[in-house]
């Protein structure tokens, strides 16, 4: 298990690290990161964790933190559950998406292909082939960092909400991503208690709305769980 030094010393170093920088004494190819990739990728047929998710700024202030559990079964399920300071779940079935909002007692559905095409989403749901992360995403930059590798990707479609993706790999397990849209403003998801191929059910990734809650159906497939 990482101390709470290299947590804070990663958050350092993949807020700080641009894209297209170039740290000599650490780089390494951008083979060497597909290949890193490929290797967490390949045989991930679900995982666990607890997470922490802070929100910084353009001007790297922290505007929000938040935390709670994500679970991944491939392909194209996954539930993040936003435990503190506000409760909050995201639910997908590989077709649908489901936004629960309990304090606004509402619920969004959207059609899952459309909300997550080219995302990081799709890097850790989908199905992780290196043809498909190379044709949604370039590697721009890898370096070392301690006993970990961070890599930097940038996606290929121009409507993408982001400009960088940064992933922090030990030892083939996911230690945090990071993500810069383009108004500068970063998101740095920490994961602790990581689980690779745990054992997961179906029924984890089918939100059935609570009753009296209000749905907004977005999705071209009527949902059955209303």
């Amino acid at each position: 298990m990482f101390k709470q030094k290299k947590y804070l010393a990663l958050v350092v170093t993949m807020l700080s690290i641009c894209s297209f920088a170039t740290h000599a004494d650490n780089a390494v190819s951008n083979d060497e990161g597909y290949a890193a990739l490929d290797r967490f990728l390949n045989g991930l047929h679900s995982l666990q964790a607890d997470f922490v998710q802070t929100v910084q700024d353009s001007h790297e202030q922290v505007t929000e933190k938040s935390s709670g559990k994500l679970a991944i079964k491939r392909p194209g399920k996954f539930r993040w559950d936003y435990a503190k300071p506000n409760e909050q779940v995201i639910v997908s079935d590989g077709k649908r998406i489901w936004l629960y909002d309990p304090e606004l007692e509402q619920v969004t559905i959207r059609d899952a292909d459309q909300t997550i095409s080219g995302t990081p989403a799709m890097l850790l749901s989908g199905d992780g082939t290196n043809s498909n992360l190379k044709s949604n995403f370039q590697v721009e930059h890898v370096e070392h960092h301690e006993d970990m590798l961070v890599i930097n990707l940038t996606p290929k479609r121009a409507d993408a909400d982001f400009k960088l993706v940064q992933l922090a790999l030990h030892d083939n397990v996911l230690v945090a991503m990071s993500l810069t849209d383009k108004l500068s403003q970063t998101t740095l998801v920490e994961f602790k208690q990581f689980k690779r191929n745990a054992s997961l059910s179906d029924a984890q990734f089918v939100f059935i709305a609570p009753k009296g809650v209000d749905v907004i159906d977005n999705s071209h497939a009527m949902s059955i769980n209303q």
